[in-house]
């Protein structure tokens, strides 16, 4: 008897996981892009550094990999070239970079690409925010400026050689700021200023789309890669600090320390030893030795915030640091050499300072080298909303969530800021506490702190 035959019935072909890995310094972009990817259904690993990426691929044998436009640790340029010949399956994006031809197609390319553009768009979403800049509405320069195309920085960018990327540059976004079709940009009536600011990546440590703030994003991106010293200029409680922050983090040298000291928080008969470190019986009650702060910062970032109030005895010897990468330990005769990346805040006028015989002129000169400038809160007053949600998100991490009516937004934006964007924090971390229970805050809850006559 013939066995009767078994129909074999096609099998459900199985779905393999697919793995991206994500490089990028910037969290923030990071983060939008793994959430695009995941909705395509692919499994995404992020690295914030060359290494990281590196160590992520060892083990994760990614199907793609999109890379930004800069590492902290890497040169791009060495990075994709090594990769590429250590994966040459790899699907290799990046992001920056325009005129560069694409690499073979891994199967997943518009997929990829899709996620991309998406991110980009958000991006561009966000800077569209910001109030446009003045122009005419007719006339010959509105003319000129739409019969005049130019090559806008496009986020997504594949690579058929690793080594067509060339060098590493910030990425930037451009901002459709007068609803011109996005491949136009006019150049006559729109302020080069205000064209510089526009086209910056907004750091994500500071909020706000305001022109100031773009300022300040580019600025830093522009010194970050360098070992150039940074003087930060700002009132009390604009984001120096921040700034300060986010250099070390943009830079070669974000794996190693970023130490901070505030020189007109310590006397200055215990400054010295702080910053410079001491023997072991160099003065009384010294039972033992100390590495100072700018030896503790080897290979990283020095931050020396206020340096305006640092004593004139100690700005020679600052000096001699700045000049040679030496120091003397207090009662030490050896010296020490140390490579530390030096970054400077103050919220006083140190130019003025020099004229006034209050700050050395030499020293000036040394830690001025590039200028960073913080505005102060009613600068960019139109950012105030955004900060306000900011900083309510963030205390909601420990607390339920609050939100403020509109009456105590007016009341907000009524105000003059004297201390700035922290003053900002308090005042809603106040008006919070006020609130108990409820969760949204009345213009009853936002009190200044002011005394009243």
């Amino acid at each position: 008897m013939q066995p009767f035959p078994v129909p074999v019935l096609p099998t459900a072909p199985r779905t393999r996981t697919r793995t991206a890995l994500v490089a990028s310094a910037d969290r923030s972009f990071r983060q939008r892009l793994s959430e695009t990817l995941t909705g395509l259904r692919w499994q995404v690993r992020e690295a914030e550094s060359g290494a990281q990426a590196w160590a992520e691929a060892d083990s994760a044998q990614p199907e793609a990999i999109i890379v930004d436009s800069w590492l902290p640790d890497l040169e791009l340029s060495e990075f994709l070239k090594d990769f590429r010949q250590q994966y040459p399956e790899v699907d290799l994006l990046t992001t920056g970079s325009a005129g560069t031809q694409e690499s073979p197609r891994g199967p997943y390319r518009q997929e990829l690409l899709y996620a991309l553009r998406r991110t980009q768009d958000t991006d561009t979403a966000v800077w569209n925010t910001a109030p446009p800049l003045a122009r005419p509405e007719s006339g010959p320069q509105r003319t000129q400026a739409l019969a005049r195309p130019i090559a806008v920085p496009n986020r997504v960018t594949a690579l058929s050689s690793p080594l067509a990327a060339g060098p590493a540059q910030p990425p930037s976004i451009v901002q459709d700021l007068t609803g011109l079709p996005k491949d136009y940009l006019g150049g006559d009536d729109i302020p080069a200023h205000g064209r510089e600011a526009v086209v910056a990546d907004r750091l994500p440590e500071l909020i706000g789309n305001a022109p100031v703030i773009l300022e300040v994003s580019r600025r830093v991106r522009l010194v970050a890669p360098r070992s150039t010293p940074v003087l930060i200029e700002g009132p009390t409680g604009s984001g120096k600090e921040l700034v300060a922050e986010a250099l070390h983090r943009l830079s070669a040298r974000s794996r190693k320390p970023f130490v901070a000291i505030n020189c007109a928080a310590i006397p200055e008969a215990l400054l010295e030893a702080e910053l410079f470190g001491h023997t072991r019986g160099a003065f009384t009650g010294a039972v033992q030795g100390r590495t100072g702060r700018i030896e503790a910062a080897d290979g990283g970032t020095l931050f020396l915030d206020e340096i305006g109030e640092l004593p004139l005895a100690l700005q020679s010897k600052l000096l001699r640091f700045v000049e040679s990468g030496e120091l003397q330990r207090v009662g030490d005769n050896e010296t020490v050499k140390v490579d530390a990346r030096i970054v400077t805040a103050t919220h006083r006028p140190l130019a003025q300072l020099t004229q006034q015989n209050n700050f050395r002129a030499d020293l000036y000169y040394r830690l001025a080298v590039f200028l960073i400038r913080t505005p102060s809160l009613a600068e960019h007053s139109q950012d105030l909303p955004q900060l306000v949600e900011h900083f309510l998100d963030r205390m909601g991490r420990d607390n339920p969530i609050k939100r403020v009516e509109p009456a105590a937004l007016a009341k907000l934006q009524a105000h003059d800021w004297p201390g700035n964007v922290r003053e900002l924090e308090h005042v809603l971390e106040r008006a919070a506490i006020l609130a108990g229970d409820e969760t949204v805050i009345t213009a009853r809850e936002i009190d200044f702190g002011l005394s009243v006559n």
